[in-house]
């Protein structure tokens, strides 16, 4: 089984179970061991799904600016929360490829691993959310059949971009890739470097 084959019905069991409730105060129920590369990736797309969902919401015209500046807060916290879990899953292939040795030619990729899996947890939600809209039947036909060129696209770009995160990782356990895990040093949720909140304005 390649990590992509492992990865994908993980994503799709996140998002039908956040889909049960459908309701962004739905606390995480993570059915894998802590701890686990399989843990993470659940929790990882439990949050893209939820954060979805608080983008969709924040969008309302109606909404009130006291709730939008709250539910602007609960984004930043799970933009970090996201990004940390990104973290924690490229230290995983780190950890698990640290005893191979890259060859002399080998080359870095341009992102790291669990960033391209970060994109394979958003385009699961692309299709589920897609498909949605293709299956509505309150909408035209014409509505419907965009969105099925448009789920297509998504479903041909999900194989594409699992071939390619799975070649990734055979080229770093082969030697022809090498990874390094860079932490994103966000500056703005930083009390020290963020000039409005350190008074440095």
């Amino acid at each position: 089984m390649t990590f992509t084959e492992l990865a994908r019905p993980i994503f799709v069991r996140a998002i039908d179970d956040y889909h049960v409730t459908d309701n962004v105060d739905t606390p995480i129920q993570n059915p894998y061991p802590e701890g686990t590369i399989e843990a993470d990736l659940y929790r990882k797309c439990w949050i893209d799904t939820v954060q979805w969902h608080f983008e969709d919401i924040i969008r309302d015209p109606e909404i009130n600016p006291v709730a939008a500046l709250q539910l602007k807060r609960r984004i930043d916290r799970s933009n970090q929360d996201r990004t940390d879990l990104v973290e924690t899953i490229d230290s995983y292939f780190y950890t698990k490829y640290s005893g191979i040795k890259p060859l002399p030619d080998a080359t870095i990729n341009t992102e790291s691993p669990a960033w391209a899996v970060d994109r394979l947890s958003i385009l699961a939600l692309k299709i589920y959310h897609m498909r949605e809209q293709v299956e509505r039947t309150d909408a035209t036909p014409e509505h419907r059949d965009t969105c099925q060129k448009k789920l297509n696209v998504l479903l041909e770009q999900q194989v594409d971009l699992s071939t390619a995160i799975d070649q990734l990782l055979e080229d770093i356990e082969a030697g022809r890739k090498w990874m390094k895990v860079y932490k994103q040093m966000k500056m703005y949720n930083d009390p020290s470097t963020n000039p409005v909140l350190y008074g440095g304005k």
